[in-house]
């Protein structure tokens, strides 16, 4: 006797078969994986420039015998790290070449970025904030959700959630241009064409503590990020990354209805 077989259309006989779709566009994708091998570069050679003087100070002067609001002297044998500066050793001449010539990379890469994010309306689609977005009740809920290892939205899993839209938002418009206009700011050349710049971050040094403080932010936007991608799931989440294309996981067929012994009985 044959088994029986779940009609055509039982949710038994329709495998949920997984949901992929279209999620970063090539320019994220490349600006994200230059941007990757920049900020690691920058902050290895910033760290090695650092430790020339590792002391900020708040105006246009700053030496030994000045109030640092930070001195990093204590740190000093963690800064001087070979696995945390470059090059790995103390050489401040080529930690500033390194730094400088991917400074240039991250500055024209933000503005290409930024004008095909504006063609391809990855930022009016993707990163805008609505007001009610911002609101206590819907951060708190998003907050939950993030501590749950909910990341994506079935119904448009495709989004970013808001504690993601916020953090590209200040990493992508705050932090990076910071850096970028304080680091010319400390440039000596810019300073003899644009002595505006300097004057507008308060002095030398008030630029160089703002750019510290900066590429801090930086540092901890990117282990907030991998911390992230590790808990989302890393092989999806970089191969994502790589197409553009992101799988959601498979989700089980809904059990069939139960049907109580008495439906048969009543029915003969």
């Amino acid at each position: 006797m044959d088994e029986p077989t779940a009609p055509a259309d039982s949710p038994v006989a329709r495998p949920i078969a997984p949901i992929v779709v279209y999620r970063h566009r090539l320019a994220t994708r490349i600006w994200h994986w230059i941007n990757a091998i920049t900020i690691f570069i920058m902050i290895g050679s910033g760290i090695g420039i650092l430790n020339a003087h590792p002391r900020l100070y708040w105006g246009q002067y700053g030496a030994n015998f000045d109030h640092a609001w930070l001195d990093l002297r204590p740190y000093s044998d963690i800064l001087r790290s070979g696995w945390l500066t470059i090059p790995a050793g103390y050489n401040l001449a080529i930690s500033r070449r390194w730094h400088l010539l991917f400074a240039l990379v991250l500055g024209f890469g933000l503005l290409v970025f930024m004008i095909a994010s504006l063609i391809n309306r990855h930022f009016q689609r993707d990163l805008r904030v609505r007001a009610r977005e911002i609101g206590p009740r819907h951060l708190w809920a998003d907050l939950l959700a993030h501590l749950r290892f909910d990341f994506h939205n079935p119904e448009d899993p495709a989004a970013y959630n808001t504690l993601q839209k916020l953090a590209y938002v200040v990493a992508i418009f705050v932090l990076i241009p910071l850096m970028i206009f304080t680091g010319l700011a400390m440039s000596p050349g810019m300073d003899a064409a644009w002595p505006w710049l300097i004057e507008l971050f308060g002095g030398r040094q008030s630029a160089r503590s703002i750019h510290f403080i900066a590429a801090s932010g930086i540092v901890l936007f990117v282990i907030v990020h991998l911390t992230l991608v590790v808990l989302a799931g890393p092989i999806e989440e970089v191969w994502s990354m790589i197409t553009g294309r992101w799988t959601l996981p498979a989700a089980p067929p809904p059990e069939p209805a139960a049907t109580s012994r008495a439906e048969p009985e009543a029915a003969e």
